[in-house]
């Protein structure tokens, strides 16, 4: 039995001085490292400089870039195919590939594939996506979203903790005091006012565009945009113009129809009078909310409550006082509590007379 223990030892002892401690990793630990191609996907997304959209992929939003602007990437900036150390020599199309065939990316296909009346060519970067077909990579119109979910920076994750506080300060807005009344007030009505005037003038330079060059420009095309990310929410410049020219005929028409508008406005706008009346009106209700103040709501329920207790007091202390000034003040009264004591004590010598 000692003998097969130690030759047991040997062989162990055997086994562990023949392995190479760089090539033979335990299987954990090979489970634990992270592919170098979900690394490489993780920074070419992060990447600034390639050019991505969203858009919404069976009901789902993907961020998306085209297959010629990835080769354009690729070349530009080399350097990230160090990341995936022994596949560094790998042509794009071979990557895009092998990140398909992990799943790191789909392949997508625009789901309206003619051109819309009025425009020339179909849009550069559609809206809506469906799969393609075939899952390789092709630089021809071809479009790539990533089906990873990208890692949340950390100001999104403080500004999502941050809603609840929101909500909660916005409920106790009437308990605030008059001075933050105050400042919440006139920067929401600032805010309001410069998305007013902003799309003011957004909608008078493109209808001067429109109607005298036939030219359709839009400042800060993606303000009105339910998809858009916060950088292309506030690009200023809009896109080339891809549609077609309007015609001269359209563009007298709408001109005068706007003329007309603006003077029949002119004409039925109201007076100086009923400004001023709804100018009070809505002064008051500002007013109203503004000078509201818990202490003063409890105070005057209080006083509402003491005044309601003192009238009522007052009330049956007058109708009792009153009904004895009635009394005493009325002949007829006395004289009918006379009658009414004869007549009890004419009763009472009667019931005695016969008992007797």
């Amino acid at each position: 039995m000692k003998k097969a223990g130690a030759e047991k030892k040997r062989a162990r002892r055997s086994s562990a001085a023949g392995r190479d401690p760089a090539t033979d990793t335990p299987p954990r630990k090979q489970a634990n490292k992270k592919d170098v191609f979900q690394l490489f996907a993780e920074k070419v997304r992060d990447h600034k400089d390639l050019v991505s959209r969203w858009a919404v992929l069976q009901e789902t939003r993907v961020e998306y870039f085209r297959g010629k602007d990835f080769v354009t990437f690729l070349r530009n900036h080399s350097e990230l195919k160090d990341i995936l150390e022994s596949d560094r020599h790998l042509e794009v199309e071979d990557i895009v590939n092998v990140l398909l065939s992990k799943n790191l990316l789909v392949r997508c296909d625009r789901v309206v594939k003619t051109v819309r009346p009025g425009k020339r060519k179909l849009s550069t970067w559609p809206a809506h996506l469906e799969i393609y077909p075939e899952q390789e990579f092709s630089d021809n119109d071809a479009f790539f979203a990533w089906t990873f979910v990208n890692k949340r920076p950390l100001w999104q994750t403080l500004l999502s903790l941050s809603w609840p506080v929101l909500t909660l300060a916005i409920c106790l807005f009437p308990v605030y005091p008059h001075q933050a009344k105050l400042l919440i007030l006139y920067s929401c009505a600032g805010v309001l006012l410069l998305i007013i005037c902003l799309l003011l003038v957004r909608a008078l330079i493109f209808g001067l565009s429109w109607t005298l060059l036939g030219k359709r420009i839009w400042i800060f095309p993606n303000i009105l945009a339910e998809e858009a990310t916060l950088r292309e929410l506030f690009r200023f410049w809009p896109q080339k113009d891809e549609e077609e020219k309007p015609k001269l005929t359209a563009r007298i028409f709408y001109a005068t129809v706007a003329v007309l508008a603006i003077l029949l406005l002119r004409h039925h706008a109201p007076d100086e009078a009923a400004r001023a009346r709804y100018q009070k009106r809505v002064s008051n209700i500002i007013d109203d909310v503004l000078e509201w103040d818990p202490r003063l709501a409890l105070s005057g329920m209080m006083d509402s409550m003491q005044s309601e207790v003192n009238g009522t007091e007052t009330d049956n202390n007058g109708s009792s006082s009153s009904s004895s000034e009635k009394a005493a003040a009325s002949p007829d009264y006395v004289e009918h509590e006379h009658e009414h004591e004869h007549d009890e004590s004419t009763d009472d010598k009667d019931l005695y007379n016969d008992n007797i």
